[in-house]
């Protein structure tokens, strides 16, 4: 039998009568109008930055559909060289946050999670979070109610044997890092991740805090290492204390190191260094956002979603410093990469 709804409208007009309700009952009501979400995006870094950028668009992807207002919050901390100013911007970032009462807030890498994400485990507002490369317990997010997200594993392993297709007579790695404190876990995972690697060893792993000292230790690798893993490049700092630009340590590694290199974000590659399996910063954001739209639109818990790494990984090799370093590739790894042809400040 057909519903009320489905019988032709002159046929309702009568039984409406017949019941004593006026016809202006059938009129179409408009829709009631939908809230905008208001979505706060707090990056540790800046924009614009490929990293930083490509997470948030893949974010907004999975959103895509969903009546919101977004506002973004640059934290700006690769290029701060003191804690006080981080935890400045935190603050700031915190009041934002109590001004303009997000629905949902989404910060990206490590330090968005310690100087202010940290802040609000177990509040009402949900979080969803992705390049963290910290566990989430070292923030107190582990069997939170209010945080979920993605987390950012460099694929190490991956890395180093694309290095080695290309420079196949390669045993000895000699890993590099700055201060953060982001880098113990990976140094951890690299460590655990070693066996899976026959026959390899790392000769080097270092700390360096300035790009003096960043500069003596390419010099030394040059005669101990066969391959370089140029991770932590961030913090150093120069004679005046602030930290140099990564852009200019990885020009000046090109110019000045022999020995290939690996990384585990494109962005390395573009200013330099030779090859990496990278972490799909878009992945990682609509990874984020698949979680964040469920929460807004479903009303699942944050702490239903398990807080995993993504998994895609994308070879990337420089065709332009495999030149320099008078490299051949063959064509399966020209064809099994991605190939950046020239390098960043060689750009038109």
């Amino acid at each position: 039998m057909k519903s009320l709804a489905e019988w032709p409208r002159w046929l309702r007009v009568l039984v409406l009568i017949a019941c004593g309700v006026s016809p202006m009952a059938l009129a179409d009501s408009p829709a009631p109008a939908k809230r905008e979400l208001r979505i706060l995006h707090i990056m540790s870094y800046h924009s614009p930055w490929r990293w930083t950028d490509r997470q948030l668009e893949g974010f907004q992807e999975e959103m895509k559909g969903l009546p919101a207002t977004y506002k973004v919050f640059q934290m700006d901390t690769k290029r701060m060289s003191a804690t006080e100013s981080k935890e400045r911007k935190g603050l700031e970032a915190r009041a934002l946050i109590e001004s303009w009462k997000p629905d949902l807030v989404y910060s990206s890498d490590d330090d968005a999670q310690e100087y202010v994400a940290r802040h609000y485990v177990n509040a009402t507002i949900p979080f969803v979070f992705s390049g963290v490369n910290n566990q989430p317990a070292a923030y107190g997010f582990a069997g939170s109610s209010n945080v979920t997200g993605v987390l950012e594993q460099e694929h190490f392993v991956q890395s180093v044997m694309l290095a080695r297709k290309i420079v196949p007579d390669a045993r000895r790695i000699a890993l590099i890092f700055d201060d953060a404190k982001m880098w113990e876990p990976v140094r951890a995972r690299i460590e655990s991740a070693m066996p899976q690697l026959a026959g390899m060893t790392i000769v080097a792993a270092d700390t360096v805090l300035s790009f003096a000292d960043y500069k003596r230790k390419i010099a030394e690798y040059q005669n101990q290492a066969d391959i370089i893993g140029t991770i932590g490049i961030f913090n150093l700092k120069d004679a005046d204390g602030k930290n140099v630009p990564y852009q200019e340590v990885q020009r000046w590694t090109v110019e000045n190191s022999k020995l290939p290199d690996f990384a585990f974000w494109i962005d390395r590659v573009y200013y330099g260094t030779l090859c990496a399996v990278t972490v799909s910063e878009r992945e990682q954001g609509r990874a984020a956002g698949r979680m964040a739209r469920t929460i807004l639109t479903a009303g699942k818990r944050p702490s239903s979603f398990a807080m995993v790494p993504t998994t895609k990984g994308v070879p990337v090799i420089s065709l332009a410093r495999a030149r320099k370093l008078g490299l051949r590739l063959n064509s399966d790894l020209l064809l099994g990469a991605e190939i950046i042809q020239r390098f960043e400040w060689d750009q038109p």
